[in-house]
């Protein structure tokens, strides 16, 4: 008769009372989850620097943690915060001008129709089309606090994370229940995945942009340098990337009259454009890490659905971990017991098998 042991009765629901808690407190602070991924992106990009000034340069922690926090506002969140105060104002006069521009898009669509055939916009969809507008643009002005917020908590976060790292890193170490290799390759997976999302994507969609701002210059498009933006927003897009603007801009050029340009931008976007991204994608992955394509694209959508901007970088960070966590879990767990199928067509062969197997 087999009984129950008393501790490990007692660890099991210890564990499940730890997991109660973490649910709920989970649960509760989930609207700051991105702003403590953020938080934990900079970190995992920062902490080399801030080992450094501590450790070799003999610096104060916290005058290291601010210098740090101040230099990556400078390079990572005052730039996007420029770009997306230039869309904002954007986004602020396409709501105001909504009936505009359905006429505008309306006319469009008449050329189109009058040329080709094809009516692309039914008036179903263009009414669709102006609801939407009055409706969910707003909540791209609405946002701005909400970044704001998650900004915050990320640098409060970072303070905390830089000031104590080595600390948080030693703990994390000590506590994790796996062998010390199988802690090393997570370690090295998430830094990999976090360098190589955290720069390479934004990265890539910035020479995107910057190529199709000099086709827009070369071809004379209206306002390049806002159109240099939204290029290089879209192209951090899984699956259609930049396409999604110079696609549309090349069939109202067309529509409008300006046949050359409409073709132009067409054949500049799918040929130039198209081919730097793939291009560079694969110098970058040589440089600061190969991700498969398919974890990018398929946790891009994943991780913007679940975390927004952020998601960019968590999103595939979290399909590898899945991955990961797997082969881990095969490591520590299963004994993995293959069977040789032995041959009988050469004997000298057979023999070495046996003696192999002990037999």
């Amino acid at each position: 008769m087999s009984y129950i042991d008393n501790d490990r009765l007692k660890q099991i629901v210890f564990l499940l009372i730890i997991a109660f808690l973490g649910i709920i407190l989970f649960k509760e602070l989930y609207a700051f989850f991105p702003g403590f991924l953020g938080a934990l992106t900079l970190y995992i990009l920062s902490r080399r620097w801030m080992f450094r000034l501590v450790e070799s340069r003999k610096w104060k922690r916290p005058w290291a943690a601010t210098v740090i926090m101040i230099l990556s506002f400078l390079v990572f969140l005052l730039p996007i915060g420029l770009l997306v105060n230039m869309l904002t104002s954007k986004v602020g006069w396409a709501i105001s001008h909504s009936s505009e521009l359905i006429d505008g898009m309306k006319g469009m669509n008449e050329q189109l129709k009058s040329a080709t055939g094809i009516n692309i916009m039914a008036e179903g969809r263009l009414a669709k089309l102006q609801e939407y507008i009055t409706n969910v643009l707003p909540g791209f002005l609405g946002a701005t606090f909400n970044t704001l917020t998650a900004v915050a908590i990320m640098y409060f976060i970072l303070y905390f994370m830089l000031v104590n790292a080595r600390e948080m890193e030693e703990a994390l170490y000590e506590y994790i229940p796996l062998k010390d290799e199988n802690v090393e390759l997570l370690a090295s997976e998430v830094k990999n995945m976090v360098v190589s999302n955290a720069i390479g994507i934004p990265l890539i969609a910035l020479i995107q942009g910057v190529v199709s701002l000099v086709g827009y210059l070369l071809f004379g498009v209206p306002e390049p340098v806002f159109w240099f933006v939204v290029t290089s927003f879209t192209a951090m897009l899984p699956v259609i990337g930049a396409a999604a603007v110079y696609v549309p801009m090349g069939i109202y050029l067309l529509a409008i009259g300006s046949t050359w340009q409409g073709i132009a931008v067409l054949v500049y976007g799918f040929g130039v454009v198209g081919t730097c991204d793939n291009l560079f994608r694969m110098m970058l992955a040589k440089k600061i890490g190969d991700v498969h394509p398919l974890i990018t694209i398929f946790g891009v959508i994943i991780g913007v659905s679940l975390f927004g901007f952020v998601g960019l970088i968590f999103g595939p960070l979290l399909i590898s971990l899945f991955i990961v966590l797997i082969r881990i879990y095969s490591n520590e767990y299963l004994v993995k017991k293959r069977e040789v199928k032995v041959v009988k067509t050469h004997p000298t062969k057979e023999k070495v098998m046996k003696k192999e197997k002990g037999e």
